[in-house]
Formats: structure tokens, sequence, C-alpha cells
């Protein structure tokens, strides 16, 4: 190997090809325009040439592929919710992370390390319970822990800690991390080998509405016809939905995290505290990977705050009291939708040929090879298939919600 690499390196003509092809113009139209090249836009374009054949598609970001919320998370991938229907469509979602390296040829890293989520309530202990008993019946593994299987679980844990007590912990062993860039990159140059189309920095600034249908889609390279349009942009679904004469239920907020310096591995599994709104992680390079709840106003801004930052660092410190001598190298902050009842919208709209990925909130990352797969098989299909059926736009009209205020990670 060391001699394949030297010789590589010396090569007059290296024999790798970009991952993507060179930027192009837009053309007149297509069948497809998906709004977003995020993880979840180019997911949905890679599915829709691989599963249905829908090749003449086009992905319209107007920043660079993955540079929004993708860029912007703890890269947290678990399936540990309360409500039956959330649990089926992200313990899917886990399983197509699990092969998507040998599917794309991206290593995304994949990391299946166990989440530890712990209770200081009772009202919570009853609470995991139930997430545990639910995600049982659907074949998810999920179990109580009690202080001392704790502390033998996460040595470097405090779990004699007074202030937020430890009574009991809900260990989700299939929760994990994994590269966010590498989704992302991985579906997009997939999907554009197979034919579909990734224009950056072409922002989308109006639609042209025929009766019930988007004609044709605005941007600052010029105008697009478009058989069908899907939106997937995140935390900008309100705007982006306005263009097209859409009100979403869905309020945004900023979501703001941080990492240390490297140091040599002590973590292995992710620990949170819904209480503390606090949870931890260690990255494969070493460096903490620290994150909380949303803010507690809506902001469209991808800034941080000392006091966030402040308040991030306390309850860490109240968990892992060893980390107080290592320095913070960076923080950031995203942007996300959120609904009513904390679940996504994956839905068709009143318009006949426009479809919205929305209100994905704090687990946008991990919701994107599921989102992908069955959104393309709704725009291939009309039909909504009956995993997407609970995340339809119209269940806020008929208060058939599927509530998941309770399974975050950290409490917002």
């Amino acid at each position: 190997m060391p001699f394949s690499l030297f010789r590589y390196a010396l090569a007059r003509r290296y024999p790798a090809r970009p991952d993507l092809p060179p930027p192009s113009d837009l053309k007149r139209s297509y069948d497809v325009v998906v709004i977003g090249g995020g993880g979840h836009g180019v997911s949905i374009a890679y599915h829709l040439a691989r599963d249905w054949g829908v090749r003449d598609v086009c992905v319209l970001e107007k920043g660079y592929l993955g540079g929004g919320n993708t860029a912007r998370n703890t890269a947290v991938i678990r399936s540990n919710y309360i409500a039956p229907e959330s649990v089926r469509f992200y313990a899917e979602s886990v399983k197509m992370f699990e092969s998507f390296s040998n599917e794309t040829g991206f290593n995304m890293m994949f990391s299946p390390r166990g989440q530890l989520t712990l209770a200081h309530s009772d009202a919570a202990v009853r609470s995991f319970r139930l997430r545990a008993e639910v995600g049982k019946l659907h074949g998810v593994p999920n179990e109580i822990l009690d202080p001392k299987q704790i502390g033998e679980l996460v040595p470097g844990l405090n779990v004699g800690m007074r202030r937020y007590p430890i009574l009991a912990g809900l260990w989700h062993p299939t929760g994990g991390t994994g590269r966010h860039d590498a989704v992302a990159w991985g579906y997009a140059a997939r999907a554009c080998e197979m034919g579909a189309e990734l224009h950056q920095r072409t922002e989308v600034t109006g639609m042209t509405i025929d009766k019930d249908r988007v004609v044709s889609v605005e941007t600052n390279r010029g105008i697009v016809a478009a058989g069908r349009v899907v939106q997937a942009v995140a935390g900008r679904s309100s705007s982006v939905a306005a263009l097209a004469g859409l009100k979403l239920p869905v309020k945004t907020y900023p979501l703001q995290a941080m990492v240390t310096q490297p140091v040599k591995p002590f973590l292995d599994t992710l620990v949170s505290s819904t209480a503390m709104h606090c949870y931890v992680s260690q990255s494969s390079r070493g460096e903490v990977v620290i994150g909380g709840g949303s803010d507690p106003y809506p902001l469209h801004a991808t800034r941080t705050t000392l006091d966030y930052k402040e308040s991030l660092i306390a309850h860490c410190l109240e968990m892992f009291p060893g980390l107080g001598e290592v320095r913070l190298m960076r923080e950031w902050a995203g942007i996300t939708d959120m609904t009513p009842d904390y679940s996504p919208i994956m839905s068709a709209t009143p318009l006949a040929n426009y479809y919205v990925d929305a209100g994905t909130g704090t687990w946008g990352f991990k919701a994107t090879p599921a989102a992908g797969k069955y959104m393309a098989e709704m725009v291939a299909t009309g039909r909504t298939p009956d995993m997407l059926t609970p995340f339809r736009l119209d269940r806020f009209d008929t208060y058939d919600l599927t509530n998941e205020a309770g399974a975050t990670a950290a409490g917002h």
C-alpha cells in the first residue's frame, strides 16, 4: 500500500476522476426540480434515478453542496423515538446508513457506538420505559439501565452528580454517528453519475404558478420549466414555500453546538441529558462534541451566543468534570424548522406537482436516507407511501398528529 500511494503521488496523470461533473448551464426544462442541495435534496435525486429511472433531475443549491444544515449538525444517528410511526421511519434510516458506504463508494465512517440518555426524574423514567417498549415492539433495541450499570458503561461520567441525580438511563445500542459531508457527497456523486444535475450557487428567487401547478422555477441564473418540484431546504422551508404561495406550520430556531480540542479517547458512547439540555460525544479525531437544545426564540441566523456557550459548558462539566481544563476549539449553529408536533412534513401539497420535505427540526441528518427513498417514491408515482402517511401536511387540519416532543436527545 505505501508503494502504491508513492507511485500515485508521482504519476503525471492521476487516475482518479472528480466526484462531481464540472459546472454546466441550466437546461430550459427538467422532469423534476429539487430545491435544496443538502443531504435530503441529493438523496431524493439519487433515489429518483436509481429506484425509479427518473434521471432528468435538477438539484438547485443556493450555496454549496451540503453547506447548510447538513454541515451544521452533530452527526447523530438513532431511532429511539416514542411514536411507532417515527420508530419505523428512523429504524429504516439507520439500516440504510449501515449499507451507505458500500452502496455509494463513500466512506461515511458509520460508528454504531450506542446512545445513552439520562433520566433525572420519575417522569423521565416513565417516558424512557415507554420508548423502550415501543422500540422493542418494532425491532429497535432499547434497554433501561440503573445508575450502577451506567457507571460501568461510561466510566468517565459523574454518576453521583447532586444537582441532577441520575435515576436511570435509556440505552440505545444501535445509535451512533457518521460523516455528514460524506453522506451529501456520496448521494450527489452517484446521482450525477446516473444523469442528475447539481447546480451550486443557484438561488431560487420565485416560481410561476398556473392554476394548481408550478410551471417554472426562477433562479439567479435563469428560469427553468419543471414537471414536478420538490422542496428540501431545511431551515429555509417557510421562505421557499412562500414563493409557491404556501404557508407551512413551521417555526425556525437556531441550534448551537461546539467542539473541543482533540484529547485521547475516553468516551465511546453518546451521552445526553434532556434535563440539562446537553449531549456529549467524542469524534474519531478525539474532539469532544457538545450540543444541546434549540434557542428559545425563532430566528433565521447561524450565529452563536456567549450565554448558550456558557450554559452548554456548565452542563457538560456536570456530567464530565474531567474536561475542565480542555480548551474549546470552535462553535457553530444551524437553523432548524420545527413543527407543532415535532415530527417532519414529507408530503404532497395543495399544488398538484409540488412536494415538501420540511420540519425535520433537530433530527434532519438522521432522516436523510429514508427521506430520500420515500420522497422519491412519492414524486415518481404520485402516491404517498405508507411510511410517509403519518407525516402528511394535512394532518394539522385533521389533528391527526405524531407527537415526538418527548423524544429529543436534549429537550427544546
